[in-house]
């Protein structure tokens, strides 16, 4: 698979997690019956896509790309859907968050 490919499935991936950390707050601890089957539903396709992509990306790039993305996307949508504002430490700290998701695709060696 190419590198090309392999980044869309990982946008697939983080998609898939952002939707199961939404559905996991909406499960209200898993009291729900709904959203507690999307919860699983998301994180199984989550960890399916991101086994996909680790065939040709790195664990570690993998891993660390999937994380940063999941908590900036997590992070906008508890601010669309759960009116949940961060201060400018948390701002500070996902820009952070981006650049080193950044330096690790565009700069990190994977060899």
């Amino acid at each position: 698979m190419s590198n090309i490919i392999a980044y869309v499935v990982l946008i697939l991936a983080v998609i898939l997690g952002t939707a199961a950390n939404g559905f996991a707050k909406g499960a209200n601890g898993f009291t729900l019956f709904i959203p507690s089957i999307l919860t699983a539903i998301t994180i199984i396709g989550c960890m399916f896509a991101l086994s996909i992509v680790m065939k040709t990306i790195p664990v570690g790039i993998t891993y660390a790309s999937f994380a940063g993305l999941c908590i900036i996307a997590t992070t906008i949508v508890g601010v669309y859907r759960f009116n949940q504002m961060p201060d400018l430490y948390t701002l500070i700290g996902l820009t952070l968050i981006v650049s080193g998701v950044l330096i690790v695709n565009l700069l990190g060696k994977t060899n």
